[in-house]
């Protein structure tokens, strides 16, 4: 069990618990670890203890979130999506394929696949010499052959697996340096309407986050709210393209399509790393 794993079996019993508040003893009990080999794990992997956790995991907490993110998330609106960087200052560009590549489905490219670890589990990544055109979270026993959602979207490309180079994709990806700048480019093939949601949510910074309306209003449509959503439903390039930052007004977090445990860690570790003022 790695240590999401072991983060996730704790989210799962501080959601059933929440009402009771459970303490490190019973935590550290889910984990099949000692109290101060979790406290040590949290501390590392959110920045936050236990405790602090359980807070950022509360619907009260991430409708704060919303407010608090409202002015910055307007500036960003009023400056044509230009919000300020993510706080480890991962810059992503995102690259449209174009309405040939669109038609046949990458045809003639040559897509590079692999499996790495990251910070929420066991993830698959693809990549052409354009970027990564893939990102996504699976659990153990799933196939071990070609993501299946890789080769929905590009049917007619060839895909080799090189699982050296998933590594140190997975490296950039999830351990930029502290100083200096990490630049991606992810090239995505969608219609003209979800690569407009996929680049507004580009714009939502680490340590925000943004509700459907919002989004669907940032790209001049708003009252699309639910065609927004079936938008990230369908991003095929997780955690860069970030719509785990996106959630329903009421504070709900619900609705990802790698799971609703993942995406309330995902929230829940930049809220710590915001909070301690990592960069």
């Amino acid at each position: 069990m790695n240590d999401y794993e072991r983060i996730a079996r704790v989210i799962r019993f501080l959601e059933a618990q929440r009402a009771r508040q459970p303490g490190l003893a019973e935590l550290a009990a889910q984990a099949g670890l000692s109290e101060s080999h979790l406290h040590r794990l949290f501390q590392r992997w959110a920045g936050v203890t236990p405790k602090d956790f359980l807070q950022c995991l509360t619907a009260e907490h991430a409708k704060q979130r919303l407010r608090e993110s409202a002015s910055v998330l307007e500036a960003a609106l009023d400056a044509g999506l230009s919000g300020p960087g993510r706080l480890h200052d991962l810059l992503v560009t995102l690259e449209a394929a174009s309405p040939g590549e669109f038609k046949d489905g990458g045809e003639g490219q040559e897509i590079r696949w692999g499996r790495a670890e990251s910070p929420f589990g066991m993830c698959s990544l693809g990549w052409n010499a354009r970027g990564i055109c893939h990102l996504a979270f699976y659990e153990h026993g799933d196939s071990d052959g070609p993501p299946g959602q890789l080769g929905e979207d590009w049917p007619r490309a060839r895909l080799v697996r090189d699982q050296h180079g998933a590594k140190e994709w997975a490296a950039r990806i999830f351990q930029p340096p502290r100083n200096g700048r990490t630049e991606l480019r992810a090239v995505v093939r969608g219609t003209p309407f979800q690569v407009k949601v996929w680049r507004a949510l580009l714009r939502i910074p680490e340590g925000c986050l943004a509700s459907y309306g919002w989004l669907a209003e940032a790209i001049g449509q708003p009252g699309a709210s639910r065609a927004v959503g079936a938008a990230c439903g369908r991003n095929a390039v997780a955690y860069l393209i970030p719509c785990h930052r996106v959630i329903r007004e009421t504070g709900a977090v619900q609705g990802y399509r790698w799971g609703t445990v993942r995406k309330q860690a995902m929230l829940a570790r930049e809220s710590g790393r915001l909070s301690v003022g990592v960069s």
